[in-house]
């Protein structure tokens, strides 16, 4: 038998110094999952919402990612969802992306919200995996290609089964991934492994939805983040993935580990990352009023507890 000589072998070698650059991000690095402002009654308040779209772009954010699970879409109705997209369209212009979620547990009323979404002018949608029901993985798989198929605009795809009740197994991200519009991931799965098996054998930009996972999913070729907590400090979570761009992987760590205390307090205290965001906001003096119920206020303890983790980050 002949043995195979690896030194006249000239199959060229791949080298991965080499390769050439990933395409730009489909909708920025640094995306804020961005909660929705109400007045002190609870309505809809649009000029707090420009406002703060206003200051989390100027301090950072390329991207803003509205009535997702921080901005309280379960109580939001159409209406405030579309005119939340236009008047935050209107504050940002062309200084952002403007990804418009539009999940619901029903099909044609998820691609009703998209097309709705699309005439405000959102750049694109986050759409989740379909609730409650639990459809299994083909009608999960056919939920996303008609949504994506309903419009123009380029899906992010929001796998969080510990809401939603339902996985979007890795098999189904690989069929979903040769839709031409289904371009992106926000991946609250907590299966690193899964992820990185996808982001291996796809073109999809692959986006932490879990702040702990925002160095760590970026450092394997992840595209960014959708955060909650860079709606308090947007500087602070894009420093990260910009010291990381800069081969600065040590500081890179550093000041992912920094915001760690933060990002516990606000994410892993109990409370929903929408209350935790609204009680620091407010007591930053930035827009965001009250939680819509059956969501609660944050108390006097727990808000002490959270500016604190904010003012030793800001140290």
């Amino acid at each position: 038998m002949e043995l195979h000589n690896q030194a006249s072998d000239t199959t060229p070698m791949t080298d991965p110094t080499t390769a050439s650059a990933p395409p730009p991000p489909p909708f920025g690095r640094t995306l804020c999952a961005m909660i929705t402002p109400f007045t002190a009654t609870g309505a809809l308040d649009l000029d707090g919402a420009q406002e703060l779209a206003d200051h989390l772009v100027t301090r950072g954010c390329d991207g803003l990612v509205l009535s997702g699970t921080t901005g309280e879409s379960p109580t939001t109705t159409d209406a405030e969802k579309s005119a939340l997209v236009a008047a935050v369209r209107q504050a940002v212009g062309s200084r952002a992306a403007v990804v418009a979620g539009v999940g619901t547990p029903d099909t044609r009323h998820t691609a009703e919200l998209a097309r709705e979404a699309e005439q405000a002018g959102a750049d694109g949608l986050l759409v989740v995996a379909p609730y409650y029901s639990r459809p299994p993985q083909d009608a999960v798989e056919e939920h996303f290609r008609t949504v994506a198929d309903a419009t123009g605009l380029p899906v992010m795809v929001y796998d969080i089964p510990a809401r939603t009740g339902v996985r979007i197994e890795p098999d189904t991200l690989l069929r979903l991934a040769g839709h031409p519009r289904i371009v992106a991931v926000k991946d609250c799965s907590y299966d690193f492994l899964a992820a990185q098996k996808v982001l291996a054998r796809t073109g999809l930009a692959y986006y932490a939805g879990c702040d702990e996972h925002n160095l760590a999913l970026y450092a394997v070729g992840g595209a960014g983040c959708v955060s909650t907590v860079a709606n308090v400090a947007p500087a602070h979570i894009r420093a990260v993935l910009d010291a990381f761009n800069a081969g600065e992987t040590t500081r890179a760590a550093r000041l992912q580990q920094r915001a760690t205390p933060l990002i516990e307090a606000m994410m892993a205290g109990g409370l929903p990352g929408t209350v935790t965001a609204k009680a620091l906001l407010t007591a930053q003096s930035l827009p965001a009023g009250p939680v819509r119920p059956p969501l609660r206020p944050a108390g006097p303890e727990t808000t002490e507890s959270l500016t604190a983790a904010y003012a030793h980050l800001s140290a």
